[in-house]
């Protein structure tokens, strides 16, 4: 069995001296854990671009992972409704209002706050759709040619969901494989 750890890059050198130990020959381990892969994501500055349909986040990360720009912000978009017939149909254009608006936002603060050429790396999250129409903007036809890291398992974007995003995008993922019989130690 196998799992993917998440490890900021400045505490990658302990981490793995720290994994290394806790997985030696005769470490009290019967069965050791052993990492099969480390994917690096060493780009800065980093790009963020968050958008669910209760709110957005955009950013921009430093090399040390700290915000030099951001906006984060609400929009209401209406969820579905069990209504019929018409009801159901207008209900429907105003979602769709309601999407394309807030992608229009997003798309400007995106504009604004992550000029073309500066941004090397980039970090997308939240409604795939959304995500995908703002980067859509021809203005932004630079965002999709970077390195991209996609975090679409994160909540409703709030300040604190856009710094857990640049920690996230900035981590060294590291996959552990467990020993076939089971067991090990803990990862560090």
């Amino acid at each position: 069995m196998s799992r993917v750890v998440e490890v900021a890059p400045e505490r990658l050198d302990g981490w793995l001296e720290r994994f290394e130990a806790n997985n030696a020959e005769g470490a009290g381990s019967s069965a050791p854990q052993r990492i099969s892969s480390v994917e690096r994501f060493d780009f800065a500055p980093l790009a963020v671009v968050l958008v669910r349909r209760g709110g957005y986040a955009v950013g921009l990360a430093d090399d040390a992972g700290h915000l030099s720009a951001s906006k984060v912000g609400t929009r209401h978009v209406q969820s579905r409704t069990a209504a019929g017939g018409w009801s159901q149909q207008r209900f429907a254009r105003r979602r769709g209002n309601q999407a394309d608006e807030l992608v229009r936002a997003v798309g400007e603060h995106a504009h604004r706050l992550l000029p073309r050429g500066i941004p090397r790396g980039l970090v997308v999250g939240g409604d795939k759709a959304l995500v995908r129409a703002v980067l859509d903007d021809p203005r932004l036809a630079f965002l999709g040619e970077l390195p991209r890291r996609e975090l679409y398992d994160l909540p409703d974007p709030k300040r604190a969901v856009l710094d857990d995003a640049v920690r996230r995008g900035r981590a060294v993922r590291v996959t552990v494989e467990d020993h076939p019989d089971g067991g090990g130690p803990a990862a560090g």
